[in-house]
């Protein structure tokens, strides 16, 4: 298999701190184009057959008011539904949101995928790296999808050595994106690190 580190470059990452109060925010966002219709796009991410073969099985009523289960991950609801341009769900607990939204870019799709939830809950900006890399690797398996490149079980194939190696990079990446925003201490971005590579890398780590 090819190199998946050479596919850090295509996403772009983003952490930001918005709001006040007791409605500030840490946000999350990782961004890929695809060269694939906005139409294809949307059906890849909301057809529960296609979802299986690069995300993973979500069990549920996928549709505006339904719950859902992603097997092995998190639940929630559906909280607003904008076929084909996007929708908003609850992820583990009402208070962490994701959005995504598919905008098109000339024959193809620029998807933007933003997980957010109260400063209260992840104490800093250096909370991306708890979900950062995780995002980043189903983002991965997305395009590999469109592409046309099987990976087979994707719980098996996230446990492969090259998916360690994308996974390392995109916490190299993901710690750069928040050490840039301001909205961690150095001590904050570190601890972070060590628990990202624990929880992503861990025959490296061990």
């Amino acid at each position: 298999m090819r190199d998946l580190v050479d596919e850090i470059v295509p996403a772009h990452r983003d952490v930001v701190r918005r709001g006040d109060g007791d409605a500030e925010l840490i946000a999350v966002t990782a961004r890929r184009r695809y060269d694939a219709a906005v139409s294809d796009v949307w059906d890849a991410v909301t057809d529960p057959a296609r979802l299986a073969r690069w995300f993973a099985p979500v069990s549920g009523e996928l549709r505006e008011g339904g719950a859902f289960q992603v097997e092995g991950n998190a639940g929630g609801e559906v909280t607003a539904c904008d076929p084909p341009h996007g929708f908003t769900v609850t992820w583990g607990g009402p208070e962490s949101v994701v959005r995504l939204s598919l905008t098109p870019d000339g024959e193809g799709t620029e998807l933007a995928l933003e997980h957010s939830v109260p400063v209260a809950f992840a104490g800093s900006g250096a909370g991306a790296l708890y979900v950062g890399p995780g995002w980043d690797i189903a983002v991965l398996g997305l395009a590999l999808f469109l592409r046309g490149e099987d990976v087979g079980d994707p719980a098996a194939w996230e446990g492969t050595p090259e998916v360690a190696g994308y996974n390392a990079a995109s916490i190299a990446a993901w710690s750069e994106v928040v050490r840039a925003s301001g909205t961690a201490t150095p001590e904050e971005v570190d601890g972070a690190v060590a628990a990202a590579r624990a929880q992503f890398t861990p025959d490296a780590v061990g």
